[in-house]
């Protein structure tokens, strides 16, 4: 029994990890080929250690890496994607032509790089501390 679930499991990983793959290559634009990357790959990366979770049943520290890997990919896919995006965007990596929603487009000033966040907001000129105004007073002890 355990045998078809360590099958069905690497199976599916495989399956989306390929999926990934074909994403990669076929999508048009910096941000779909991102989704189609992470999400699948994550998720058949996922699957394929949870196959090996079940497949080393008997061995608790093999167990706690393929756990530790899953939590690492379910952490850190989502914050890599967000930033490789972000940081295509800003470089002016152009979106494809059938993009219907960009919402950065108005918040986003190429020449200073500056990007409001709020609603009404106005972009902030970039500002530097004053280090001057704050000196360190040395510690009397």
């Amino acid at each position: 029994m355990t045998d078809w679930l360590i099958a069905i499991f690497l199976l599916t990983g495989s399956t989306f990890v390929l999926l990934a793959a074909v994403g990669i290559v076929r999508l048009p634009d910096l941000a779909t080929r991102m989704h189609a990357s992470t999400k699948a790959g994550a998720l058949g990366a996922m699957m394929i250690m949870g196959a090996v979770m079940i497949a080393f049943h008997e061995q608790p520290e093999v167990i706690t890496r393929a756990a530790a890997i899953i939590i690492f990919i379910l952490i850190t896919a989502p914050i890599a994607a967000h930033v490789i995006g972000r940081a295509g965007y800003f470089l002016g990596t152009p979106l494809w032509k059938g993009t219907i929603k960009d919402e950065l487009r108005d918040r986003y000033d190429q020449q200073t790089h500056v990007l409001k966040s709020g609603p009404g907001e106005q972009p902030a000129a970039p500002s530097s501390p004053d280090r001057s105004e704050k000196k360190r007073q040395p510690r009397k002890d």
